[in-house]
């Protein structure tokens, strides 16, 4: 009895069952059949979990940034990319990219990033000539930086999860997102001089025309540092620093940009509550299932089998990184993250490894999932807005995604890339 309510989740996996419900009903079959606790207990975990104070971080960054995409900050930083990297060679894909960079200090999720990408950039890279299959392949790959630059909802989920400080992941993610970023474009580099892609002019922009560009775009780039800096110095917890950022949002779009307005209102509530609502099922039903698991005693007895394989934290983390990569082809990133999350910490902590080091890595290797057949949902994303065969974007993405793995090892195996600048900030 033990293990029916796990085997019963992955044969509801099996046959497509969308995860949050495939989660919730194998827990209600432990409580139906069980010899556990009483069936109210099940409702209770359910509904209990939407009182957690750091989980209102999700709503309010989805919040800020479907206000951002609505007040004319996506516009202006896309001009500011192609300030600083039109004059390359694929200049539109490398825009992509840095737009994708500036973009993770404001959306904070990889989806509604890629999906705003495709549908802004996605058709004139293709009327530039670039093969429509590495055009979504780029967005899809450069949407994988989103969720890593602060703030980000997989950091947020995690730190939930694993009781660690949402802020030092916040600062742990600078590090990782900008080699990610530095790894896509150099990869694009080279994909782009072997086919000819060409910059968007050819030269680099006067000292005039960059100064407008980061003017313009100066209210949106000091937002992330707005984050930081507050949370850094005590100003603000992770959560109320989700609250200002919808405050700092609304008052530059309003007044500084002038363009955010009162009919904006229905759609920006409907894509936070359709955003928020997806997530918070998926943590609503992990709820209920990670108390069953708790109870039989489920997540110690898998750290225990994962520490008897190897006392090394070097392989511990390698044999880790493969079962994420097999787990993020087959689940979505937010539920395979809280799915594993209570299982794999213990483990680590148990080798000494740091816990905000290994955040970064779950989320790291779990976002990069989602470009990866059969159920990335990043690449679907940009495959059905573009109207991309699967078979063109997954030889196209093949490129970009071993520079991403690249980053991820070097991140799994070097710590200090992640753990510096928390420590340094943080003490």
């Amino acid at each position: 009895m033990t293990w029916l309510p796990l085997a019963a989740m992955f044969v509801l996996f099996a046959i497509n069952v969308p995860v949050a419900f495939a989660m919730a009903i194998a827990a209600l079959s432990f409580f139906l059949l069980g010899a556990g606790p009483p069936i109210g207990i099940y409702v209770q975990k359910i509904v209990s979990v939407t009182e957690s104070f750091p989980l209102l971080a999700v709503p309010f960054f989805i919040l800020a940034g479907s206000i951002m995409n609505h007040a004319g900050i996506t516009r202006r930083l896309m001009a500011l990319a192609d300030a600083l990297v039109g004059h390359w060679r694929g200049g539109l894909a490398q825009a992509n990219i840095v737009l994708a960079t500036l973009m993770g200090g404001l959306s904070a999720s990889a989806n509604a990033d890629a999906a705003m990408q495709a549908k802004m950039l996605g058709p004139e890279m293709v009327r530039r000539g670039y093969a429509p299959g590495f055009v979504a392949a780029v967005t899809a790959g450069a949407a994988v930086v989103t969720p890593i630059i602060p703030p980000g909802i997989g950091l947020i989920v995690y730190g939930f999860l694993a009781d660690v400080s949402i802020g030092r992941l916040f600062i742990g993610g600078v590090v990782p997102g900008i080699m990610l970023c530095v790894a896509l474009m150099l990869t694009t580099r080279l994909i782009a001089g072997r086919r000819g892609y060409k910059a968007v002019r050819d030269r680099f922009v006067s000292g005039q025309e960059l100064g407008k560009a980061f003017r313009e775009a100066a209210w949106s780039l000091t937002i992330p540092v707005f984050i930081l800096v507050g949370i850094r110095f005590g100003v603000f917890t992770p959560t109320e620093a989700g609250a200002m950022t919808v405050l700092y949002a609304i008052v530059v779009g309003a007044f500084a940009h002038g363009e955010l307005r009162l009919a904006s209102a229905w759609p920006i509530m409907l894509e936070t509550l359709l955003a928020t609502s997806t997530v918070m099922l998926i943590i609503c039903a992990a709820s209920a299932f990670g108390f069953y698991m708790a109870w039989e005693r489920i997540p110690p007895a898998l750290a225990k089998g994962l520490v008897a394989l190897t006392e090394q934290p070097w392989m511990m983390l390698l044999l880790i990184n493969l079962l994420l990569v097999a787990v993020g082809m087959l689940l979505e990133g937010t539920a395979a993250l809280i799915l594993l999350a209570p299982i794999l910490v213990p483990a680590v902590v148990k080798l000494g490894i740091d816990p905000v080091h290994f955040g970064l890595v779950m989320v790291v290797n779990l976002t990069i999932g989602g470009v990866t057949p059969p159920v990335g949902t990043l690449m679907y994303t940009t495959t059905a807005i573009m109207r991309v065969r699967m078979e063109d974007f997954s030889r196209e993405i093949l490129p970009l995604l071993l520079a991403m793995v690249a980053v991820l090892l070097l991140i799994t195996f070097f710590p200090a890339l992640v753990l510096f600048l928390p420590g340094a900030m943080m003490g």
